[in-house]
């Protein structure tokens, strides 16, 4: 049975503070700081360029990618770390079109993050495919036998509604497509399992849910069926098969070592690997379950004490991932309000106010506390000030 009470003193969570924003920006596991204070202190200083083989740090991103595969339905080898999510997304989209090279359409939809958006309209302009985005209810109906590859992500980040990754990624395939699939707010939030949806490529990130913290590197995943076939575009030194060679053409590594592209960042990884021990003995069901729990909670706790909202999430938790959506006419301002009162969730333009539950440290007392301080604020009006207005570069 897992220990969520255990996993929630592994936090460092200010006193005072409802922390409901662990979807943008995880907390911080309290022994992270010691074990990156200890890799710079012992590894870094005193072994120098050495820290490479004696530290371990050139085979780190496939040893914390290992750790992350258990999380999220992969096997052992088959996840790698390393670069920025846009970047993943990249290696992953150029990939698979290139394993269908006689098709021309990328589908993804307009619940999908922007950035994955850009990722692949960019792709899409240098090799003269086309990027189709479709209203999410209508991503089904548009896969057709034109389609080279469906990219989506598993969980929308501004309502929280959930795709079915197993129905749409065999519906991909029965039209001839290859699916890549956003992890960013599912790994770590709900029971991912990539061979069981038998999906192509899978890429996130983890400084949310994972904890990594604010800038913690991204992962990809490649199907065990396409790992020796798959060509990144993105040919880097640490994905040669013999970087050390230096010789001046690429050949790629074997399996998921050629999704490598730059130098392992080995501080962020230090940090990642520290976070990724709490996750020791966590049983994804039970997850899953208390996710389930603490979202459905807080959804009927608002609808009964906050009636100037409207939920902006699917009310069916099997259509949802770990973050609750309500909308209100003043939602920036709203959520300024409740910030300066230690509930932190964030706002989504254009009237999102949204919060995430992250069950290794949320309970049912941030629940109660969540509620009852956003029904006082709406209540009392306590949003109308103009320093809640005043919309910063960063929220």
């Amino acid at each position: 049975m897992t220990d969520f009470a255990a996993t929630r003193r592994a936090f460092h969570l200010p006193d005072g503070i409802t922390y409901l924003d662990g979807n943008s920006l995880g907390p911080m596991p309290r022994h992270a700081a010691d074990r990156v204070a200890a890799m710079m202190r012992d590894e870094w200083a005193d072994m120098l360029i050495t820290g490479w083989n004696r530290g371990g740090w050139y085979e780190q991103p496939r040893r914390v990618g290992d750790r992350i595969a258990r999380l999220i339905g992969a096997g052992e080898g088959q996840v790698v770390m390393g670069d920025t999510l846009s970047i993943k997304v990249f290696q992953a989209v150029s990939a698979a079109l290139a394993l269908r090279p006689s098709r021309k359409i990328i589908l993804s939809d307009s619940g999908n993050f922007p950035s994955d958006l850009y990722v692949a309209d960019g792709i899409a302009r240098v090799t003269g495919t086309e990027l189709r985005v479709v209203e999410p209810e209508d991503v089904a109906a548009r896969i057709t036998p034109e389609l080279a590859v469906l990219m989506l992500t598993e969980v929308d980040y501004r309502t929280g509604r959930r795709h079915d990754m197993a129905a749409l990624t065999a519906a991909a395939h029965e039209a001839g497509a290859l699916t890549v699939w956003d992890l960013a707010h599912s790994a770590g939030a709900i029971d991912v399992d990539l061979l069981a949806a038998d999906a192509d490529f899978a890429v996130g990130c983890t400084y949310k849910y994972l904890n990594g913290g604010p800038g913690a590197p991204a992962f990809i995943w490649t199907h065990p069926r396409h790992a020796d076939a798959a060509q990144p575009v993105l040919q880097g030194w640490m994905g040669h098969a013999q970087p050390f060679a230096f010789d001046l053409g690429y050949a790629p590594a074997p399996g998921i070592e050629r999704m490598r592209v730059g130098t392992p960042p080995v501080i962020a990884l230090t940090a990642l690997d520290a976070a990724l021990d709490v996750w020791k003995g966590v049983d994804m069901a039970a997850l899953r379950a208390r996710s389930i729990e603490l979202t459905e909670a807080f959804t009927a706790g608002v609808e009964a004490d906050c009636p100037e909202v409207t939920l902006h999430s699917p009310r069916d938790s099997a259509q949802r991932g770990s973050q609750v959506g309500f909308r209100h006419p003043q939602a920036y301002a709203v959520m300024q309000a409740l910030i300066a009162a230690g509930v932190i969730g964030d706002f989504r333009a254009p009237d999102v106010l949204r919060f995430g539950f992250a069950p290794l440290y949320n309970g049912m007392d941030d629940v109660g506390r969540a509620v009852e301080v956003l029904a006082g604020i709406l209540r009392r009006g306590d949003w109308d000030r103009p320093e809640y207005h005043r919309k910063a570069a960063v929220t």
